[in-house]
């Protein structure tokens, strides 16, 4: 039995993990602040006997100290996260992103323990090279757009864990996500599937940021919890950085089609400049599609279900767990 510690657990990636690990007979430790994390998305865990939660900061020492002295490998998944969190509330995603990893680093190393990094496509940033490899550049805009906070702070991310592996001896392992989706994600924060699929159920208006022509790939997060694992399993990737992600590929405006037709819904499709949508010259990325040769190669794992399944799964979580659409901000 392996003890892992989830920062972040009880956020829409960490919830799933923490339940697919707990299948897999290990032992789970859950610390969330529940800033952007909820409470409701590990509930059905809190009565078993091998998980644990730790309402707490990951940058208060003395708990991380405790909780990593007695776990035996850590998944790093904390992060602010959203487009409409990056871009109004910018302090918050770069002490978050910068100021926590380096707290996790700092004690994971105290203890020598294994740390997986949740890293992000954001860090390709500007780049329209298609699909991205693990070692294409990061392409940032000016630092006056927040809109780059948080690539660029999910970059420094990745530099610090590597550096801890390279001059430190710490072994460290790097998941770089693409848009993962799942029951259970929050569109609050920019998130655009749970936003489509509950206006589409409100039947009120789908609202498309831009012409909706920007794709990009979505990839089922039961499918993002193999890779993990896989990874987590695999002596190989230590020191390494993999993308983990759907290679089908898919317009904005073509999803907000789909979710219309799979749901039933009358709603409209309406179409809002970013500008109006986040914030005066918010950028966007055209195209984002991953390579995942790499993990592929090493681990065996590539996603298995498709994007019409992931909506209809969506579809029916939010028909069975109605949320306003104004909560969506």
């Amino acid at each position: 039995m392996t003890h892992y510690l989830i920062t972040g657990g009880a956020g829409f990636i960490g919830s799933h993990l923490a339940e697919a690990l707990l299948a897999r007979n290990e032992r789970i430790t859950v610390v969330d602040d529940l800033s952007t994390g909820r409470l409701e998305n590990i509930q059905p865990l809190m009565k078993h006997p091998r998980f644990r939660f730790a309402i707490e900061t990951i940058t208060n020492e003395t708990v991380m100290d405790r909780l990593v002295s007695e776990c035996d490998t850590i998944l790093h998944l904390a992060a602010a996260v959203g487009v409409r969190l990056i871009v109004t509330d910018p302090v918050r995603t770069i002490e978050t992103n910068v100021m926590g990893t380096e707290a996790v680093l700092r004690v994971a190393r105290r203890y020598r323990k294994m740390t997986l990094i949740a890293s992000t496509s954001e860090v390709f940033g500007k780049n329209n090279k298609v699909p991205f490899g693990e070692e294409d550049d990061g392409v940032y805009g000016a630092t006056t757009r927040s809109r780059w906070a948080y690539a660029t702070s999910k970059a420094l991310d990745e530099f610090l864990a590597l550096a801890y592996h390279r001059s430190l001896g710490l072994p460290v392992t790097i998941a770089r996500f693409f848009n993962t989706v799942g029951p259970r994600q929050s569109g609050r924060y920019g998130m655009v599937i749970p936003r489509f699929v509950l206006q589409a159920l409100a039947n009120e208006p789908i609202t498309v940021y831009g012409d909706g022509r920007q794709s990009r790939c979505f990839c089922n997060v039961r499918d993002v919890v193999e890779a993990v694992i896989g990874l987590l399993n695999h002596p190989g990737a230590l020191g390494q950085v993999f993308n983990v992600g759907s290679c089908e590929e898919v317009t904005i405006r073509e999803l907000a089609e789909r979710v219309r037709a799979r749901s039933g819904s009358s709603s409209k499709l309406v179409f809002i400049p970013y500008d109006e949508a986040y914030a005066e010259g918010f950028e966007d990325m055209q195209r984002r599609v991953p390579d995942i040769g790499k993990i592929r190669n090493l681990t065996g794992w590539e996603p298995h279900i498709s994007l019409d399944a992931t909506l209809d799964e969506i579809i029916s979580y939010y028909r069975d767990h109605p949320v306003p659409p104004s909560e969506l901000g």
